[in-house]
């Protein structure tokens, strides 16, 4: 029972997922000794000056510092994925204290920085396709993408909507040079307008970009200022930009975001004190980012991955562990907005398990040793489901009854643990949503071994 539940529910669903970006990865590392390398490089064909304007034109018009720490963030979407969730649930976390919890997270100083702009940064979540993008383009075309911000700037100052106010300053510093800085250089606003407006010329954004809402008699308008907290080492002031050398600054030097950005790379090595894996790819045909690493040792083996697809809006990462007592893990996948989360463990007693979802969906299961079983759920319309012991239960409003007898557990499960009964789309991408396997050749890419590694570890 809980294999056709849990196992399938919570392990399945996030192994085929790294499973379309890993195999082919995995297979290429095994024919390498243990301390190989390999690698390959992901990048594509340079985007013309109107692509990258095009690309650039929801963010040129922020103050010089946001525009850097929005152009290094979006060389880790995985990340700007993860932190957006993290936020909304630390809704209770606020200036120093936000700022304080920060500090202890792995993140880039760049996504740490965005935290300080939670509206945009869950810009950039809901807009994953559009911020990989523009995180490849700095990548490979760092110039390219700084001169494109200042060609912008100029043209929504010769269509008259760029200018001084209370909220900016705007200086022209050199005839190619436009700067634009906050007016109270403690308090920060961040400006709302359509880039099919301010520039006097109908940018259409790249990558199924959709804008914030945007209400206003004026072409350029402000949300609330945000106070500048100080005390970090990653904060609004360590970063700017460098527009004669066109990079971004942070304290004082050059910052091109995620090293790895470009390429796959995989390297192991075997000691006495056990095996570790670490791995990193792109997979060209899918557009699929991929990374993870795996240890193990005689006590057990641990892995983790992280992998995303920038054209479905799609991330997902991983922990899974096992040793001699059982297995466990959790994972977090999320698309366009929408995100699962989940948990298993398996012992010798039974196997335990939950998922949630932001929607409102969620569910839980078990199993014993001896064979019993029993799960709940509840859909994001608010219907309930259970099973327990091959009998189904359903309450969609009229209180619980009976739907059948252990052969119709698969059917009803099929109403969705976690997913909208109708309309709308899930955290899961179906058929219908693309998700990771939006190509049918998705398995014929590369990703990291331990993303493949924690795939395996979840199937336990």
């Amino acid at each position: 029972m809980i294999r056709t539940f849990t196992k399938q529910l919570l392990s399945t669903m996030l192994s085929f997922l790294l499973f379309t970006a890993t195999t082919p990865f995995a297979a290429r590392a095994q024919q390498s000794t243990p301390t190989e390398s390999t690698g390959h490089s992901g990048q594509g064909v340079p985007l013309s000056a109107e692509d990258l304007q095009a690309l650039v034109a929801p963010i040129a018009l922020y103050p010089d510092a946001l525009v850097a720490q929005v152009l290094g963030a979006s060389t880790f979407p995985d990340q700007v994925a993860d932190v957006s969730n993290w936020l909304l649930q630390n809704k209770n976390l606020t200036s120093k204290a936000l700022m304080e919890t920060v500090d202890t997270q792995p993140w880039d100083p760049s996504v740490k920085a965005l935290t300080q702009f939670p509206s945009v940064l869950d810009n950039m979540a809901k807009n994953l396709s559009w911020t990989s993008a523009l995180g490849e383009a700095y990548s490979t075309q760092t110039a390219d993408v700084m001169t494109a911000v200042q060609v912008l700037r100029a043209k929504a100052q010769a269509a008259g909507n760029l200018k001084s106010s209370k909220e900016i300053t705007v200086v022209q510093e050199s005839p190619q040079i436009i700067v634009i800085q906050p007016t109270n250089p403690q308090v920060v606003y961040v400006p709302v307008y359509s880039p099919t407006v301010v520039y006097g010329y109908a940018y259409v954004v790249p990558g199924y970009y959709y804008p914030p809402p945007f209400h206003s008699t004026v072409v350029i308008g402000f949300g609330s200022g945000i106070v500048v907290v100080r005390g970090s080492s990653w904060g609004y002031s360590y970063w700017n930009c460098n527009w004669h050398s066109t990079t971004i600054v942070y304290r004082g030097g050059a910052y091109y975001g995620n090293p790895a950005w470009r390429g796959g790379y995989y390297y192991g090595t075997k000691g006495p004190g056990g095996v570790s894996h670490y791995g990193s790819s792109y997979n060209p045909a899918t557009g699929t980012y991929a990374r993870g690493g795996t240890v193990s040792n005689g006590y057990g083996s641990v892995s983790a991955g992280q992998a995303y697809n920038p054209r479905t809006g799609t991330s997902a990462s991983t922990v899974q562990g096992s040793n001699s007592n059982g297995s466990w893990g959790s994972s977090t996948v999320s698309k366009n907005g929408n995100t699962a989360y989940t948990q298993h463990q398996t012992t010798s007693q039974g196997t335990t398990g939950s998922i949630k979802t932001s929607n409102g969906g969620s569910a839980y299961g078990a199993s014993g040793k001896y064979g019993n079983s029993a799960a709940v759920g509840q859909t994001s319309n608010g219907n309930k489901y259970a099973t327990a012991n091959g009998n189904t239960y359903s309450n969609t409003g009229n209180g619980w009854s009976q739907t059948g007898g252990s052969s119709n557990n698969s059917q009803k499960s099929n109403a969705g643990w976690g997913q909208q009964k109708s309309g709308g789309s899930s955290a899961f991408g179906g058929s219908s949503g693309g998700g990771w396997a939006a190509r049918s050749d998705s398995a014929r890419g590369a990703a990291s071994k331990g993303g493949g590694a924690a795939a395996k570890g979840s199937r336990r």
